[in-house]
């Protein structure tokens, strides 16, 4: 059978993608036991999207030490952008979330924490399809059946930075043996 175009269906979707950054980085540390790995956003945007289209990607993340590498990396790929908190992601993402409902057709929340239940639930009532992204490990069965989609983050999801050793420093200086000139 061959296809005519009215055969073919184009799917316009528009797409935000909020992070909790601390619950996510907490997820893939204890599957690795590896402080030093993280996302690999270049693979993980594109499989999350299919073929729908980015609206904004906002990575939340508590405390004021967020790496200008990330900040960098996301504002130039996805004109996203980071977003420090005082304390946990859960307020400023959910307000950001009923903030853009009205703005996008699928809101993708990356976290596992079943705080957002209830901000699920909303968004929903508000027509808005909702995906959690997350590793299963640590996601609250709860949120994963409250969501329209769950989305795995696995092992292929994310890469572990090698640390550079650094130089052992000798503590010992060695001297040399003081010669006699008095001869």
């Amino acid at each position: 059978m061959t296809q005519t175009p009215t055969d073919v269906v184009v799917i316009n979707q528009s797409v935000a993608i909020l992070v909790d950054g601390n619950n996510i980085e907490r997820s893939i540390h204890s599957e690795t036991n590896k402080p030093n790995t993280m996302l690999n956003f270049d693979t993980l945007v594109p499989r999350l999207l299919g073929n729908r289209g980015l609206n904004r990607l906002v990575y939340f993340r508590e405390g004021r030490q967020i790496s200008s590498k990330l900040k960098e990396r996301l504002h130039t790929n996805y004109h996203g952008s980071v977003r420090p908190c005082h304390k946990s992601a859960d307020i400023p993402l959910s307000i950001k979330a009923t903030q853009l409902a009205s703005k996008v057709d699928t809101i993708i929340i990356m976290s596992g924490d079943s705080d957002y239940v209830e901000l699920v639930r909303h968004l929903k009532s508000e027509g808005v399809r909702v995906e959690i992204a997350a590793v299963p490990a640590t996601t609250s069965k709860l949120l994963i059946d409250e969501a329209d989609h769950f989305h795995e983050i696995t092992r292929d999801d994310w890469f572990t930075l090698e640390t550079k050793k650094s130089p052992r420093k000798n503590t010992s200086r060695s001297r040399k043996p003081a010669t006699d000139q008095s001869s």
